[in-house]
C-alpha cells in the first residue's frame, strides 16, 4: 500500500502544479477585464474651459453683464463699490486667462470712480454663488467651490443660458450712431451691441412672454440698468429708448407685480436726457 502511494506522489504533484498555474492565469485575466476600458467605449471628456474677457475701462454695468453672459460670477474689491457708472480699473485673473469651468468661476474687479453720481444700492457680488478659479496650467482634477462671501445672496446657480433668454441681435440702425449729447469721460456706444431702442423693444416682448422668476427678474433689471446707463451717457436715441423702457416697466407691473421703482428711475433719466438735449 505504501509503495502504491509512493508511486502516485509525482503524478499528484504535477496535477497540483497545473491547477495552481491555471488558477493564477484566471485571476490575472479577471483583473485585466476589470481594469480594461471596454472596446468602443467613449473616451473621457475633458473639462470645459472658459476664457476671461477683457473688462478694462468698461462701465461696471456692462462689465458684469459681459461676465455673466460668458459664464462667470464676479465680486468687487477695494473701496470703490459696484455702482453702474464706475469703471473697471483692474481685474483678476487678467484678460485672456484660460480657466477650468468649475460652474461659475469668480472674477475679481477693482473699480474707479467717474464723474457720475453713485445712485441706488451698489452691487459688490454677483446675484448667484461663484466657484473657485482654476487656471488651466494650475488646475487640479477636482473641483472645489470657493468659499461664499458673507454678503453674497444664497441663490441657486443659474446658467447664463437661463439668465439671458433675450435673443442676441446684430447691431442695426445707422453704421455710426451719433450721440444725442456728449458727456466728458463717458464711454462711446459699442456698435457691436444692438441700439438702446431695439433693446427696450425686445425687453417689452420678453417680459410679455415670460413668467416671474428670480432669474427673469435679474435679467429684466440688468437690461433696464443697461438702457438707463447708456441713455445717460448720451448714446444714440437714448430718449426714445427710455420711453420704450417705461412701457416695458408698465408691462412688468401688470404681469409680474413689480417695476414701479424701475419706472421712476427711467422717468428721472428721461428728464435728465431731455434736459441735456436742449
Amino acid at each position: 500500500m505504501a509503495l502504491r502511494i509512493a508511486t502516485r506522489l509525482p503524478r499528484l504533484a504535477i496535477v497540483g502544479v497545473v491547477l495552481l498555474l491555471a488558477s493564477a492565469t484566471l485571476a490575472v485575466g479577471a483583473a485585466k477585464r476589470m481594469t480594461a476600458v471596454p472596446e468602443g467605449a467613449p473616451a473621457p471628456v475633458a473639462a470645459a474651459t472658459l476664457v476671461v474677457p477683457d473688462l478694462s475701462g468698461q462701465a461696471f454695468v456692462f462689465a458684469k453683464g459681459t461676465l455673466e453672459d460668458n459664464g462667470f460670477a464676479w465680486q468687487v474689491l477695494g473701496s470703490v463699490h459696484g455702482y453702474a457708472a464706475n469703471t473697471v480699473a483692474r481685474q483678476s485673473p487678467p484678460a485672456g486667462t484660460r480657466v477650468r469651468d468649475t460652474g461659475a468661476p469668480t472674477i475679481s474687479v477693482t473699480l474707479k470712480r467717474t464723474v457720475y453720481a453713485e445712485k441706488g444700492s451698489p452691487e459688490d457680488v454677483s446675484p448667484y454663488g461663484g466657484t473657485a478659479v482654476q487656471p488651466i496650467a494650475l488646475a487640479s482634477t477636482s473641483v472645489s467651490p470657493a468659499a461664499p462671501s458673507p454678503a453674497a445672496p444664497k441663490t441657486t446657480q443659474t446658467t447664463p443660458a437661463a439668465k439671458t433668454a433675450e435673443p442676441k441681435a446684430a447691431a442695426t440702425g445707422t453704421a455710426t450712431r451719433p450721440p444725442a449729447f456728449v458727456v466728458k469721460g463717458a464711454p462711446a456706444e459699442p456698435l457691436k451691441e444692438m441700439p438702446l431702442t431695439q433693446r427696450a423693444e425686445l425687453l417689452s416682448a420678453w417680459i410679455g412672454a415670460h413668467s416671474k422668476t428670480k432669474a427673469n427678474v435679474r435679467h429684466y433689471l440688468y437690461q433696464h440698468s443697461w438702457i438707463v446707463t447708456g441713455a445717460s451717457f448720451g448714446w444714440w436715441h437714448g430718449a426714445i429708448a427710455l420711453r420704450k423702457l417705461i412701457a416695458a416697466d408698465q408691462i412688468a407691473q401688470q404681469r409680474w407685480g413689480i417695476g414701479k421703482k424701475s419706472e421712476l428711475v427711467a422717468r428721472r433719466a428721461l428728464a435728465e436726457v431731455e434736459a441735456r438735449m436742449k
